[in-house]
């Protein structure tokens, strides 16, 4: 069926659903199983709900499922990806159709790195009229109806919720069901959907009328009231973030301000000007809704697209509180889940294009620090995948080493931990340097390292004890300590705590010498995991009753 496989390849394809009779007609089915997502949603510190301002990515481009309709990849060059994570809370996938199901390749490299991802349920101009009037005008049977196949759809695939947008004027009867369906769908998506999440965009009005508010007050927030957020448009000025910050109260967490990187009408920032708008915001105490940030890929164009996103991302940092990894293991290669080869133990074994974001790993921070340091992604080289992690920096004069924050964490560290490191250092002369990594702990007087009369490490910094093989009981499963390839060096190490709580993992670039002169250095990563050693030694558990089916031979 064409809905569900690409009418040229035959393989299987995300899609969409147009109109109110698709929507009600909707059944699980077994063509669409590929659609699933099969990450579950990573957890992260602080949690979402936690009160702290938010970040929503709000992803528009060009139509929607364009190639990352290919639930299993396609050889595509130059394709956009998004993997500033750390920096986001919620990511929504966003398109003109009138019930947008978040391609399933997106929810899976959302999922993995802790960032719940919602659709979009759309109505606009006369259709949309029609649409609303046919669900909304017609009583609670008939937008129970529909509230219940956005929450059946959302459990179905797994995803995380839906962003609502009426764009178009409404009866007085629809308009009087609106915040009671909004009520009845939001409480049929928490109950569907853990952690489920439903976003009213700032359209309609109380009166039905459509006019676009730029604030949350009393015109809209009868909808803010009867569901789990409230996006704003776009053309705001500072009076309204005060007058929302004030409407809101303790909701303040859940106004997501819109800004339009696009700059689209009258804006204040946009583009690499972002941060003005967010500096505002923040300032209110208020989220924000980052509307179409592909402006970078679009705007900019393909060919230095990473780096300009690096730019892009890195000049809104200091507005965006990052989130922490608070499970272990975590094991990541860097990949983008794309690239202009694959990889695989340090060997190009396939050049040619490719992009499948159910590849991408667990992204790090990319901290930027212009002049001394830079990390980036590497797709010219890898140890396993598309890319590695590039850190490219200085060592200042006099002093020895710096230290890169790759993750921060937040989890008790349990008694005995297993990291191993795949790097390669570049640039002239690589024997000047030496790479490990160090593990820092939340400031506590209970926590030791190893046995208990070795002293507590002033500010909580530990390096792991280096290992030349893995412990016996590991040694099948990690061969990790001795093999490196193709240039890469492996190294794998051992780290000993008591009551302590891991904070961040980083990465140290040490001189051999002490130098008066400052010194650049080129570092790749291919690949870092962080184990707790006991669950490693348990044995993995057994795959039973696997079978095969929708079967093509070609």
């Amino acid at each position: 069926p064409a809905r569900y496989f690409d009418t040229k390849t035959t393989e299987p394809i995300s899609f969409f659903l147009s109109g109110l009779e698709e929507l009600l007609a909707w059944q699980p089915n077994s063509n669409d199983e590929f659609n699933v997502s099969a990450v579950p949603l990573a957890k992260r510190q602080p949690p979402l709900q936690s009160r702290r301002p938010r970040t929503l990515v709000c992803h528009d481009m060009r139509g929607g499922y364009l190639e990352d309709r290919f639930i299993q990849g396609s050889a595509t060059r130059n394709p956009y990806v998004f993997y500033h994570w750390r920096y986001i809370d919620i990511f929504v996938y966003f398109s003109h159709h009138t019930v947008t199901i978040p391609p399933v390749v997106w929810t899976n490299a959302a999922h993995r790195n802790s960032v719940p991802v919602l659709g979009t349920f759309i109505t606009e101009w006369t259709d949309g009229e029609k649409l609303c009037e046919a669900f909304l005008a017609g009583g609670e049977e008939a937008f129970g109806a529909v509230a219940e196949q956005l929450a059946r759809i959302a459990q179905h695939y797994r995803f995380d919720g839906w962003l609502v947008n009426i764009e178009n004027k409404l009866s007085a009867a629809a308009v009087g069901n609106l915040p009671l369906f909004l009520r009845d769908l939001t409480a049929r998506v928490h109950s569907a959907v853990p952690g489920g999440l439903v976003i009213w965009y700032d359209s309609v009005l109380k009166d039905g009328t459509l006019r676009w508010q730029n604030e949350l007050n009393d015109e809209n927030r009868m909808f803010f009231d009867a569901c789990d957020g409230l996006f704003t448009n776009y053309n705001w000025k500072e009076e309204q973030l005060e007058r929302t910050q004030r409407l809101a109260g303790p909701r303040q967490n859940d106004v997501y301000v819109g800004v339009d990187v696009f700059a689209r009408g009258d804006v204040i920032g946009g583009g690499f000007d972002t941060d003005k708008s967010l500096r505002l915001i923040r300032q209110y105490g208020l989220s924000t809704a980052i509307f179409a940030p592909g402006w970078v890929y679009e705007h900019l164009g393909k060919e230095n697209f990473l780096q300009n996103e690096n730019r892009f991302w890195g000049s809104l940092a200091a507005y965006l509180p990052t989130h922490s990894i608070c499970t272990l293991p975590l094991s990541t290669s860097f990949s983008l889940g794309m690239g202009t080869s694959t990889f695989l133990d340090g060997k190009d074994e396939e050049s040619g294009p490719w992009y499948d974001l159910s590849a991408q790993d667990i992204q790090p921070l990319y901290p930027e620090h212009p002049g001394t340091l830079s990390v980036s992604c590497c797709l010219q080289d890898a140890w396993c995948g598309g890319s590695s992690l590039q850190l490219q920096g200085t060592i200042p004069p006099g002093e020895e080493r710096v230290a890169v924050r790759l993750f921060s964490l937040q989890m008790p560290a349990p008694p005995k931990l297993f990291l191993t490191l795949l790097y390669k250092l570049e640039g002239p002369q690589p024997d000047d340097f030496t790479v490990a990594l160090e593990v820092t702990t939340w400031d506590s007087g209970i926590c030791f390292e190893g046995n208990p009369t070795s002293l507590p490490e002033p500010n909580g910094r530990y390096h792991p004890r280096f290992l030349p093989a893995p412990p016996p009981g590991l040694a099948k499963l990690l061969a990790a300590c001795h093999r490196g390839s193709h240039g890469w060096t492996s190294r794998c190490y051992e780290l000993e705590l008591q009551d302590c709580s891991l904070r961040d993992l980083s990465l140290i670039v040490s001189r051999q010498q002490p130098s008066p002169q400052e010194t650049s250095f080129t570092c790749l990563l291919g690949e870092v995991r962080v184990l707790d050693t006991a669950s490693v030694a348990a044995s993995p558990p057994q795959v039973h009753g696997v079978t095969a089916s929708q079967l093509w031979w070609q």
